[in-house]
Order: structure tokens, then sequence, then C-alpha cells
């Protein structure tokens, strides 16, 4: 029993080393946003409307196309563990002719969405400058995928605070580049909103450069020899980043999904319950960044077991994962229990949104369980390279049951917002208990490890 506390004890200290700086960097990138979002509310509310919208509509192509990649993570910790140096590097390689193939149509669909937006009905007048934004910010698409790439690749390989740092940098080199740009100053005309996709694009291409001089130069890479050769496109590489990627973006796109449809049925509703789901959703998303970085973390431990072949290891360190992601969102879930006032207070001095968006606040420490449960179980498949049926789960999980009840409730039964929530609980926590019923039936010892080769 000793042993096994010491285990415990061990592996939970290893997660935590890799994960602390996913969830710090997961932060930076939130600050990002926010940065965008303040700097163009101070210009006026069309730029501020225009960076809205058309942030809304390239965040479900970017989370596609990155959570894709995301594939990487798993391929090369279960290379690390069986140490098949030389597949890390052609691993690496092959996904760069990935993140060709990824780029070229996300790059013309964002410069071809005017027509889109006309038809879901964004009024006129923001369309103009949405549409400048997203042209402006498709030239930092392929940069973002490189980042993102390479970001993944270092995770998968239990590297991961020179993510942390680069982000830090971005964020600073992104205040200066919007207001250079967004402003006008140093000879640059002012661009208003259309500079902040600029800006975006800027930064993106700085993170990428910094990230490849890492990989280039971080000596523990060397045996990889990752650009010491070049290769041509190999489909058998590129078809297992495909074949476990693709389900993982679909997966997040779903959810991205999920939350700007209740986002835009809040609308419908009232403007003060727009408000108040913004705020709750804000801090719910930021919460969620800590499991979310540990999921990653989680997918790094369990393809690493799976590379030694101790499917007992992955079964035990993901389940480390799982509970220790429960764990954090028991303490955040009780931070919106007791001090919703003073969270609503960073946001709102409007005693009536403060009002809903407390009763949100409170729905929302209900699902901090059942999303942390969800993301860390969904972490551990995705090291096992399991990825398609889980997708499956989430699309039973939020469209066929979370979404419907939560129309069903909050629109058609007329209990508004808290109808709506109730949905995304409802979804969050089939998802939760399908995905941990999938990694327990997948890990079982009787269960050869091969099946998830």
């Amino acid at each position: 029993m000793e042993y096994l506390h010491e285990e415990i004890k061990k592996e939970s200290r290893k997660l935590i080393s890799i994960g602390s700086p996913i969830i710090a960097t997961q932060l930076i990138s939130m600050g990002l946003n926010f940065t965008d979002t303040v700097m163009a509310g101070n210009l006026s509310a069309l730029d501020l409307a225009a960076v809205a919208i058309g942030n809304a509509i390239f965040m479900p192509i970017a989370v596609f196309c990155m959570a894709t990649l995301i594939a990487i993570n798993p391929i090369v910790s279960q290379h690390l563990g069986a140490r098949r140096f030389e597949e890390i590097g052609k691993s690496a390689r092959q996904m760069i002719w990935l993140i060709l193939i990824l780029t070229i149509p996300a790059f013309f669909l964002l410069r071809n969405l005017e027509l889109v937006m006309s038809l879901i009905g964004v009024t006129a007048e923001i369309i103009p400058i949405a549409d400048g934004y997203l042209k402006a910010i498709s030239w930092g698409m392929l940069p973002l995928l490189v980042y993102a790439g390479f970001r993944y690749f270092s995770e998968g390989l239990s590297v991961t605070r020179p993510a942390m740092f680069i982000a830090g940098s971005a964020l600073i080199l992104n205040v200066g580049a919007n207001y250079v740009l967004m402003y006008g100053k140093l000879g640059f005309p002012p661009l208003g909103a259309i500079g902040t996709g600029y800006a975006s694009s800027v930064v993106n291409l700085f993170a990428a450069i910094a990230f490849l001089i890492f990989t280039a130069s971080f000596k523990p890479f060397k045996r990889f020899n990752i650009f010491a050769r070049t290769s041509g496109p190999e489909l058998e590489y590129i078809r297992e980043i495909i074949r476990v990627g693709v389900p993982n973006g679909v997966s997040s796109s779903m959810e991205v999904l999920l939350f700007a449809t209740v986002s835009l049925l809040m609308g419908t509703l009232s403007v003060k319950a727009a408000a108040a789901h913004q705020i709750a959703i804000n801090v719910a998303a930021t919460m969620f960044m800590i499991p979310f970085g540990l999921s990653m973390a989680i997918s790094q431990r369990v393809g690493f077991s799976i590379g030694q072949g101790s499917i007992e290891k992955a079964r035990f360190r993901g389940f480390i994962g799982i509970v220790i992601c429960a764990g954090v969102m028991c303490l955040t879930a009780l931070l919106l229990f007791l001090a919703p006032e003073f969270i609503i207070r960073i946001y709102t001095d409007d005693a009536e949104v403060a009002g809903l968006a407390i009763s949100l606040l409170f729905m929302a420490a209900v699902f901090q369980i059942s999303d942390g449960l969800q993301v860390g179980a969904f972490g551990a498949l995705r090291g096992l390279k399991d990825t398609r049926v889980p997708m499956v789960v989430n699309f039973i999980s939020y469209w066929v049951i979370g979404f419907p009840t939560g129309y069903l409730l909050g629109i058609h039964l007329n209990y508004g917002p808290e109808g709506l929530w109730i949905g995304l609980i409802g979804g969050l926590t089939v998802a939760a208990v399908l995905h941990n019923y999938r990694f327990n039936k997948l890990t079982k010892p009787k269960n050869s490890i091969h099946q998830f080769e």
C-alpha cells in the first residue's frame, strides 16, 4: 500500500510538472483574444462587433485545424516510449505536409466568407470590416498551424515550457502590434479592427519562427533528425495523423459550435441574458483551461505507457490524471459557489445582468466536475490514439442530448438562460460518463495493446 501511495504521488507530480506550463500557455492564449477585444472596444462599437463576428467565424476553422494536429502528441509519445527515435523525426516531417494540406483550404475559406455573413444575417455595416479582419488574419493561418503543430509535437515529448515562454512573448508583441496597426502609429495607416487581424498574423509568424528555431536548436531533439533530412509526402504517416487527428478536430469543433449556438440563442432572449451568459461562459472557459492543459499531459503519459508496451501503466496514469482533473474542478466549483459576487463585479456593475450571471455561475459550478471528468478521459483516450468513438460520443452528448434538451427547456418551455444551461450540463455529464466508461473498458488488463496501434 505504501508503494502504491508513492507511485500515485510520483505520477501526480510528473503530470502536474508537464501540465502546468500547458495550462499557462492556454491562459496566455486567452489573453490574446482578451487584448484584441479590449483594444477594439476602445476604438468603436462597430470595430468591436466586427472583431467579435470575425473571431466567431475564424475560431471553428482554426480549432478544427489545430485540434487535428494534436494527434502528433500521442503519436510521438508512443514512439518515445518505444524508443523509436527515427519515427519521431519522420512523424514531425510528415506533419509539416499535413499543415500545408490544412492551410490551403482554410486560407481560401477565410477570404471568401462575405456572402456567408450576409446569409446568416450579420448587420450590413459590420460585414466589410469583419470580412477585412478575416482576410487579414488568413495570412497568419500557416504560421499559426506551424506553431501549433510543433508545440503539440514538443508537448508529446514532455517538453512544455518553451510554448509558455513563446506565448508570453507573443502576448506582449500582440499589444504592440495592435497599437501600431489599429491606431496608425510608426507611419502605418490606422486600420481599426482590420489591423487586429494583421497584428494576429504578425504574432503568429513570430511564434512559428520562434518555435522552429527552438526545435532545430534544442539538443535533446537532435537525435530525431527532424530537419537534418528532407522527405516528400509519405501517405502512411500522413494517414496516421489524419486518422487520429480529424476525429479530434471534429470533436473540438462540435463543442465550440455548441457553445457558439447557445450564445446566439441567448441573444434571442434578451440583451441582459446574452450579457450574463457571456460573463458566465467566459469564467467557465477560463476555469476549463486547467483540466484542458492537464488533459494534454494525460495524453502524453498514456501514449508513453503504450509505447513502453504497458497497458497497466497507461490505465494507472490515465486514471490518476482524470482524478486530478476532477479534483481541480471541485475546487473551481467551490470558488464559484462561494464567491460569485466577487467574480461578477470584475465584469459588470449592472444589477440585473449581475443577478442573472450569478445564477448561471451556480450552474457552471455544477458542470465543473463533469467538464473535468470528460476532458480528462478524452485526453486519456487520445493517448491511446482512440478518437473516432469519442467523436461519436461527443456528437451524441452535445447535439443529440445537450442541445435539444437546452432548446426545449430554454426556448420552447420558456425557462430562459437556465434552461439552456441545463442542456449544457446534461451534454457534458453524458460525455463524462461515456468517455470514462470507454477508457476503463479499453484499458482492462485482458485487452491487448495492439488494438491501439
